[in-house]
């Protein structure tokens, strides 16, 4: 383990950006997101959670697949895919780096999403241990520690000291190259980093949210969950923004669409959402016509289907901003309490 004191962050972030490029929590109009770091930007290492989650450095928002030039009767094929170059994104919490890892069921199953692994590929994930939980939290339900992050490589503020970890080979490679910015750690550091980790885990023994039981939420519970009268009354406050769906960092809809530019058809891919009428349309129509068929699929997919189908892992992380954003308070935390192991008692 390494370290670095808090005075020299901002060399150590020069010298990672020195030949590829750096993204950040930074403070933008008084909202927070990950950025392209450049030293005149304002560093936000202390903001919890980001408005969005850093899932579009991995899974871009929209990003070009293919352009096609048509003459006459001859189509020609171009492909200007967005290349993916070498990156470090660093402050990301425990909740979103798990995210990643349910990302990769989606996207590196077979057939092997190319286009999303040449980013993970290309991209080194260092997190950043969580040292105040927000009351929102509840990352510990789905069995993930905020105070050991798991990612390339993990790192820990402790006072005015920055302690850093590699985790995977992809890491210890990275650290090497800039190893010299930093100082080893010895005995006191590993205690005086035991004992934060104590502190914090006490916090997080606290969150309102701590508490929060699965239990129910299973593959045999499939059709009673789905068949409950519940659900109704559940999605009457839901407007269909789909808010929660573009917050989340788990969220991995997306529809695929053409646009004539007027010197050709650009192919392009963009992120969609569950919870919108025009979702999955087809020819005959939308499977799904109704907002409560709507709302009952996005958590039934999250707590029903996904784990069933991936060997328990749940598509939520606990990160808490479905449950801070939504304009109705209508979140995956109300659904759990609602439709829980005694909904029927």
């Amino acid at each position: 383990m390494y370290k670095i004191s808090t005075d020299h962050l901002t060399e150590l972030f020069s010298s990672i950006s020195h030949d590829r490029a750096l993204y950040m929590p930074i403070e933008k109009n008084g909202q927070v997101q990950f950025d392209r770091w450049m030293e005149d930007k304002k560093v936000r290492l202390d903001a919890l959670n980001t408005v969005k989650s850093p899932k579009d450095l991995f899974f871009p928002q929209s990003e070009n697949i293919v352009a096609f030039k048509i003459k006459g009767k001859n189509i020609s094929i171009i492909e200007n895919r967005d290349e993916s170059e070498p990156f470090v994104v660093f402050g990301v919490r425990a909740c979103d780096a798990a995210s990643f890892d349910i990302l990769d069921m989606v996207f590196l199953q077979d057939p092997v999403d190319t286009y999303y692994k040449a980013r993970r590929d290309n991209g080194i994930v260092v997190t950043l241990a969580c040292s105040e939980p927000e009351e929102t939290c509840f990352c510990s339900v789905f069995g993930i520690d905020a105070t050991n992050p798991s990612g390339d490589i993990a790192t820990w503020i402790v006072d005015d000291m920055l302690y850093w970890e590699s985790l995977t080979e992809k890491g210890e490679r990275f650290t090497e190259t800039i190893k010299d910015l930093f100082e080893s750690a010895d005995f006191l550091d590993e205690e005086a980093l035991k004992s934060h980790k104590e502190d914090v885990e006490k916090i997080i023994e606290k969150l309102p949210l701590h508490d929060l039981s699965l239990d129910g939420f299973n593959s045999e519970a499939m059709d009673e969950k789905f068949n409950s009268p519940k659900w109704e009354e559940l999605s009457e406050a839901c407007i269909g923004c789909g808010t929660c769906t573009f917050i989340c960092p788990t969220c991995q809809c997306y529809d695929i669409r053409d646009y004539d530019t007027g010197q050709g058809i650009q192919r392009f891919r963009c992120w969609d959402s569950c919870m919108y009428s025009d979702f999955t349309r087809m020819a005959h129509g939308n499977p799904r016509t109704s907002q409560v068929e709507r709302f009952r699929q996005r958590f039934m997919h999250k707590l029903i289907y996904f784990p069933t189908n991936n060997d328990g892992v749940y598509s939520c992380v606990g990160c808490g901003r479905c449950v801070a954003k939504c304009p109705v308070s209508m979140n995956i935390v109300k659904v759990i309490k609602a439709m829980g192991v005694d909904e029927n008692v």
